[in-house]
């Protein structure tokens, strides 16, 4: 388990009519804290039975297509009955409006089911920390709700290379990667996200992306 990362304990709210699915995904969530309690449902109707139980849930992660569930008018009536629940849906969908949509409805975060495990783990770390997510591909620049980091340094006080790198960071890329999709050493990659860090008074990784976010009011 990632300690370093982990917190104490998570209640989280899992919805998704594939058994497997919901293995897998406890799976690879598991590094979050050190303990976490697990409430599942099969369908719309007992995720909204889960929500309106009075578990005081951490977070909910839900599939866009289960059984029960109308797509974007589901997460609405979500979204008004239960306002305090962080709502990320989980989707194979690559409709972009679609994704527009439920961003603008106000969830937490969309996560791509085809994301690689090491990406899921980010992503709904930055959103435990107060931040949001969707890949940027849904979403185009004008949009007013970008819960990515823009790919534009206005704002941030930072150099273009360094959005960049901070770009891929809140994709969940570890340095390799990031130094790999750049074309740039590992030690050059440090080296950005040290002056990364700094400018953005962050401690960490994931401080990092949420506090870009508030400067860019991707974050209410």
């Amino acid at each position: 388990m990632d300690t370093a990362n982990s917190l104490a304990s998570l209640t989280i709210l899992l919805a998704d009519d594939h058994e497997v699915m919901r293995l897998a995904m406890r799976h690879a969530l598991q590094p979050l804290a050190a303990e976490i309690r697990w409430f599942e449902a099969a369908d719309a109707a007992q995720a909204e039975a889960q929500l309106a139980s009075g578990v005081d849930f951490d977070l909910a992660l839900v599939d866009l297509h289960m059984p029960c569930a109308e797509g974007a008018p589901t997460i609405a009536r979500w979204r008004r009955l239960f306002p305090k629940v962080p709502l990320v849906v989980l989707s194979a969908t690559d409709d972009v409006a679609l994704v527009r949509e439920l961003i603008a409805l106000g969830v937490a975060g969309f996560i791509p089911k085809s994301d690689a495990a090491a990406v899921m783990l980010q992503a709904i770390r930055l959103i435990l920390a107060g931040g949001s997510y969707a890949p940027l591909r849904f979403l185009s620049d004008s949009s007013p709700a970008r819960p990515e980091v823009a790919q534009d340094a206005g704002g941030l006080g930072l150099t273009p290379r360094q959005v960049e790198v901070l770009g891929l960071l809140a994709r969940g890329l570890p340095n390799k990667s990031i130094a790999r999709e750049l074309g740039l050493s590992e030690a050059t990659v440090k080296v950005h996200l040290l002056a990364i860090f700094r400018v953005l008074q962050a401690r960490n990784r994931t401080e990092a992306v949420v506090a870009a976010q508030k400067r860019l009011g991707g974050v209410g």
